[in-house]
């Protein structure tokens, strides 16, 4: 099995992503750019009138974890069923535990709060919440980094684009390859603007969700999804998706 091929090509960029990641995280830890995530929680405060409150509130949607996995699967089933193969599942799957297995452990190692916290429960005081490794706070009040807003949303619109380019061909359509750019690129971006200045993360929660979900991203575009070793009694349902003509 060969793997599939991403952009920009080779390793390289995924080592400067993970190691960009854990850079971050080693600086908060040592209590690094906490004047930068206060400039800018401050300055969206200052600047958050009520429509523009409700209109990122509303684009913040984007990057619901629960509707898109919903929308991964509802689409790897649909392809698998007009395909008839068991491979566009996988994805969707795989993607899901990926998620699952380190975005949510990351944020409750690193038991950070947001910047809400200290204007609702537990109601900090604006220096508290800022610092890593609140173990003294219950879990569901130290799960801001990194976002998973960000990381979830460039993690799904990428299984959402690699599944729906082949199934809008299986009825005879072709997928413009910009429009796949824009559903890859477009909403996590939004994203990530929107999850910041309503204040619900940091910054530096956002852009460490971003490059974790870059991270994981290329990682699930690189899998040979359709040269994967299946069980025998699934050989009358493999056939490839992501090379479908």
């Amino acid at each position: 099995m060969r793997l599939r091929p991403v952009r920009p090509a080779g390793w390289w960029f995924d080592a400067l992503l993970l190691v960009g990641l854990v850079g971050l995280t080693v600086a908060l830890a040592a209590d690094q750019l906490f004047g930068l995530d206060r400039a800018v929680a401050d300055w969206a405060d200052a600047h958050r009138p009520t429509a523009a409150y409700w209109v990122a509130r509303v684009l913040n949607f984007l990057g619901q974890g629960t509707p898109l996995t919903l929308i991964g699967v509802g689409l790897g089933v649909l392809l698998a069923v007009r395909l008839r193969s068991v491979r566009p599942i996988l994805l969707p799957v795989v993607g899901f535990v990926i998620t699952t297995f380190t975005i949510g452990p990351l944020k409750v190692w690193t038991a950070r709060a947001a910047p809400s916290a200290s204007v609702k429960e537990p109601f900090l005081s604006p220096e508290q919440t800022l610092p890593l490794f609140h173990d003294d706070l219950p879990v569901r009040f130290a799960q801001s980094y990194p976002s998973g807003h960000v990381a979830n949303a460039i993690v799904w619109y990428g299984v959402i684009a690699l599944l729906l380019a082949p199934l809008v061909r299986s009825f005879g359509r072709q997928l413009p390859s910009r429009l796949v750019t824009v559903i890859r690129i477009v909403p996590p971006l939004v994203v990530l603007t929107t999850t910041t200045y309503l204040g619900w993360h940091w910054l530096t929660d956002s852009v460490a969700g971003l490059l974790l979900g870059l991270l994981l991203d290329r990682l699930l575009h690189r899998v040979p999804w359709d040269a994967l070793p299946l069980p025998g009694r699934l050989r009358e349902w493999d056939r490839p998706f992501t090379s479908y003509p």
